[in-house]
């Protein structure tokens, strides 16, 4: 295996360590604090805009750290990477600590909440490259 594709596979599984992190500690934070004072949903979309920040912390410094070209090849496939471990997790949890089955996991979400996340999660995976393409401070 080539040293990109190690690189990049690496960048992957740092990039989901980090959203993954975050996102567990913004979750411990919102459950308790927000969602029994605003519902769900509001807390849910609350939470939407820092975990797009740090979305764009973590692809930035993956994309530095590892020194991942600004190709398609490179940075989509370490944020598809990321992508996929990341739902493995979440499924994970959600079958295995929340006793429930995937369906009815699926079928919990809010649907609007639900489609910001699933916008989100599109985000996260395509952001290693959207950042190749918004200017040369974010070039690794």
């Amino acid at each position: 295996m080539n040293t990109l594709a190690i690189r990049s596979i690496k960048a992957g599984m740092a990039y989901f360590a980090l959203v993954f992190g975050a996102g567990f500690v913004l979750g411990a934070l919102r459950v308790p604090f927000l969602v029994p004072r605003l519902g769900e949903r509001t807390a849910e979309l609350i939470e939407m805009p820092f975990m797009l920040v740090v979305i764009v912390m973590a692809a930035r410094f993956i994309v530095r750290r590892f020194g991942l070209p600004g190709t398609a090849p490179a940075r989509l496939g370490a944020g598809l990477l990321a992508l996929a471990v990341l739902l493995g997790a979440e499924v994970l949890l959600a079958v295995l600590l929340q006793d429930r089955t995937l369906g009815e996991y699926v079928a919990s979400r809010d649907p609007v909440s639900g489609t910001v996340y699933l916008a989100m999660l599109a985000l996260f995976a395509a952001m290693p490259l959207v950042l190749a393409r918004v200017g040369p401070a974010s070039r690794g």
